[in-house]
Formats: C-alpha cells, structure tokens, sequence
C-alpha cells in the first residue's frame, strides 16, 4: 500500500495543532509582544520610558479600580444634604426632576454623617473603615456623565464611549505603557460572575492590538462565602482562568512545543520575507500562558498571607478580590479592575436600604487596600479608584412594590474617589447644588476623570492615539481636561 507523503507544515497548522491548551489563552487576552511592536510603532518598542512615564515623568505605575457597579447613591454615601432633611416629603423646589421612571418627593437619606479625618469629609455611617482614611483620599463630588442608563453609562466609566467599539482604560494603559511583569497578563478583570448585561466590551481592547484585552477572572459558581473561602486551597488558576495549561503534556512537553513553533516561525518568515504579525501576537501570548503556568499559582495562593492581613480584609468574595488586586499589582500586573459583584447590586430603584449589606461587604475590604498597599510600599505607585457609573436622584422613585423608598438613576451629579499614585490626600474637589442632582461648581466629567489617571501615569492623553478607520482615536475622545488640583 502506498502511502501519500504529508505535506509541509506552516505555522497556522502548528497552531492549531498544538495551541489546544495553553494557547487559548491568546484569546481570553493574555499579554504579548510582537503584535504590539508591528502595529504601535517605534513608541512601544519598549516599557522602559525616560522617567518612568510616556510623556511626562509619571506618579503611578499600576491602576486598581474598584467599580461599585450600578450606581453607589452619592447623597447616602459621600455627599450629605440637610436640605433633603428639611424638605423630606415635599415636591422639589423649582419644580421636577425629569429622570428615566416616575419620581416624587424629596427623599432624605436613612444614614448618619460624621467628619473624618482633618480635611473634614463627610462620610456616611455606611463606609467607616473608608471614613478613617479621608486623609488619604482624594475626593470628587462632582463627577457627571451623559446617560441615565446602565449599559451605555458603564461603557462611558469604562470606555470613554456610550457605545460598544471602542478599548477600555486598561487596554489603554497597556498598549501606552506596556507591561512590567511578562509571566503575567498586562490587565485582569476581577468579578464573582460578568458583570451586567455589558460584560466583554467593558474590558474589551476592540480595535487596539488584540494582546491588551483585559483578562477576566471569576471566582468559582456558587461558591459560599465564607471566611474559610478567602483561603481555601482548591482556589487556583486552573480553576479561573480556562485553558491556563494544556492537560495532554507536562511542561516539558509543551516547552519543547514552543521551541519547534519558533523555529517554524522563523523558517516561514524566511521563506515569505514577510511577517505575520496576528501569528507572532499569538505565539508570544503561547509564551505568556506557559510562564504562568509557574507564577500565577503562587499569585492566588492566599495561604501565603499572614493571618493578620486576612483579617484586615475581612470576608468574603470581595475581600478576596481585594487582596487579589493588591497582589498583582505588586507582582506587576498594570491595572486591575474589581466589579463588587455580578449584576447591578448597587441599583436601588426600590429601597436605598439595600445599599446597608453592599457596604458592609465592600467598606472594609476597600479601605484594606489602601492600608495594605502602604504597608507593602506600594501605596505611592498604585493609584486606586472608586466609583460607579452614575449616581442616583435625591427624589423618591415612584414604583409599583409599594415601599417608596428608592432612588432612579442619575447621570448629573455623583462622588469618586481616589488615593496614591500622586493624588492629593484629603481634598475634597467641587459641589452639587443644595439637594444633590446636579454637580454645580467644577464639574467633572468622566473624560475628565480618564484625562488625570492617564497623566498620573505618564501619559498626555490627547497624544495617546491609535489610528483606526482613516482617524486617530483616544480614550478621552475629542474631549477631557487633566484636573490639576488633584494632582499633589
């Protein structure tokens, strides 16, 4: 019997063939290089810029974003109004609110204020642990956006864009600045489940060079949440993220696998004298998911912590996802974003009471971060940011349960903070008008907001661009101004 003698194999075949484990994670985004290099240019050709910035010697080297996902109510929280006190029950002076649903009255907040710290910050009885750090913090109570809704508001925070289409600040700050750590992905999404109908997109590199997607990590379906949780030994990253290893070979099977791919690589560029620069991302991402295959292990061992630091953080997934954050920023992740939980928890249309349990979940684990990263001397080169995608109306909601006690969305008016990474602690920046809907004196608006992280981390954001369709693009848009009096 004759048999036909197989023909040459290129290195898509090689791909396909082999990729079946670790080389998945390509696509989930983990980082790479060549990719970068073919389409970006000369100015990212290496992630060693002159005074550690791109454009401007940079405060901060990592980015950790704590997103309250569905609208954290400014006035129950960081913004108090004792004229929502003096005038609970009655219509709003000067007239409606035009908002998405039916509204009411005014609607005072349930929750003390006391002063912290000595800039004098009014924080609710919700956030203790954070209150104690109002020093620390640099605080915004006039941050607005153009959309009432979700969807297109939560793409805003994380886009700089209502629509699907466009990379998010940490595809940004990778592409930009590159990555510290190459065992480890660039930026790496934190969430108990996808966050919101929105998901994907909101980490999304869209038209950037594919290795700057951000990496997403959920915690295991229906895991309880324990104390015994934050530890538990079978918490690995075999079990996050898929396709981390390829189970058919042990590593040096698969090392050898990548030195044949490599030297097939070379062989077809020879013979083509061109190059493929999707394939070298790919092989380069290859790369990335076989070095972490020994790193990342050690990244999620939480065993590793002492049990005081356990403590400081507390219980549960948002704990955990909070001490997770800390330690891949000092492992060298570039930016790390934590969605509190899946969905919209902090959507209070019916009863701003639920706003109680989201606090007790997330006051202390959010306040850990900031202590621990000073007690690692990481504080001065994390820059940490909280908030939501919009705030809520200081009016009732009119619903159909019947408790009148809920607040609708509102894009006009709502309170971020941050700390480290060059912020000034203990300022407290711009007003809302007397009953808290509409941000009055210094207005922010969330380009505004991208335009002073990026420039805390080295980068002019009107000179970070990435031409696409016949115009250059940029996170800020067409729009944003670099808010000086944050900056310390």
């Amino acid at each position: 019997m004759k048999h036909k003698a197989p023909g040459p194999i290129t290195r898509r075949d090689a791909l396909c063939q082999m990729g079946a484990g670790f080389g998945m994670m390509a696509f989930a985004g983990m980082v790479g290089e060549s990719l970068a290099l073919a389409q970006a240019g000369p100015s990212a050709q290496s992630n060693k810029w002159p005074k550690g910035g791109l454009h401007h010697a940079a405060r901060a080297k990592h980015v950790i974003f704590l997103y309250m996902n569905g609208g954290l109510s400014q006035v129950d929280s960081f913004d108090p109004k004792p004229m929502l006190d003096k005038f609970h029950g009655q219509p709003l002076p000067g007239g409606t609110i035009a908002t998405e649903r039916k509204t009411g009255a005014l609607l005072r907040s349930p929750f003390t204020f006391k002063k912290y710290g000595q800039c004098g910050m009014d924080v609710s009885e919700l956030f203790p642990h954070i209150g104690e750090l109002a020093d620390s913090i640099c605080w915004v109570r006039s941050v607005h956006t153009d959309i009432p809704n979700h969807e297109p508001s939560m793409l805003m925070m994380n886009t700089g864009f209502s629509q699907v289409g466009r990379p998010s600040l940490g595809a940004w700050l990778t592409y930009g600045l590159g990555v510290e750590n190459k065992n480890l992905p660039g930026f790496v999404v934190l969430c108990p489940d996808v966050p919101t109908t929105v998901g994907p997109p909101l980490w999304s590199n869209a038209f950037l060079p594919a290795i700057h997607q951000g990496t997403f990590i959920s915690d295991r379906p229906g895991a309880k949440q324990t104390a015994e949780l934050l530890v538990e030994p079978d918490f690995d990253p075999q079990k996050l993220i898929g396709h981390i290893n390829n189970k058919k070979f042990a590593l040096p099977e698969q090392r050898r696998e990548l030195d044949l791919l490599m030297k097939l690589n070379r062989m077809q560029m020879e013979r083509e004298r061109t190059n493929d620069p999707q394939i070298e991302a790919t092989i380069q991402t290859m790369e990335t998911a076989y070095r972490m295959q020994t790193e990342a292990p050690e990244v999620f061992n939480l065993r590793k912590e002492t049990p005081a630091t356990l403590k400081l953080y507390g219980q549960g997934s948002t704990a955990r996802g909070c001490l997770l954050a800390v330690r891949l920023v000092e492992r060298g992740v570039r930016m790390v974003q934590l969605y509190y939980a899946k969905g919209d928890p902090w959507d209070a249309h019916g009863d701003i009471q639920e706003h109680r349990k989201n606090a007790k979940d997330s006051d202390q684990p959010f306040a850990a971060v900031i202590k621990d990263l000073k007690s690692r001397g990481l504080f001065d080169d994390t820059l940490v940011v909280c908030g939501s995608e919009f705030g809520r109306t200081p009016v009732v909601e009119v619903g159909g349960n019947g408790l009148q006690n809920g607040r609708d969305h509102n894009p006009h008016a709502f309170t971020m903070w941050m700390a480290g990474g060059g912020v000034k602690g203990g300022t407290i920046y711009g007003t809302t008008d007397d009953f808290g809907f509409k941000a009055v004196d210094k207005p922010v608006h969330v380009h505004d907001m991208h335009a002073t992280i990026l420039h805390l981390l080295g980068i002019d954001h009107t000179r970070l661009t990435y031409q696409y369709s016949g115009r250059d693009f940029r996170l800020t848009d067409v729009a944003g101004q670099v808010i000086q009096e944050l900056i310390a």
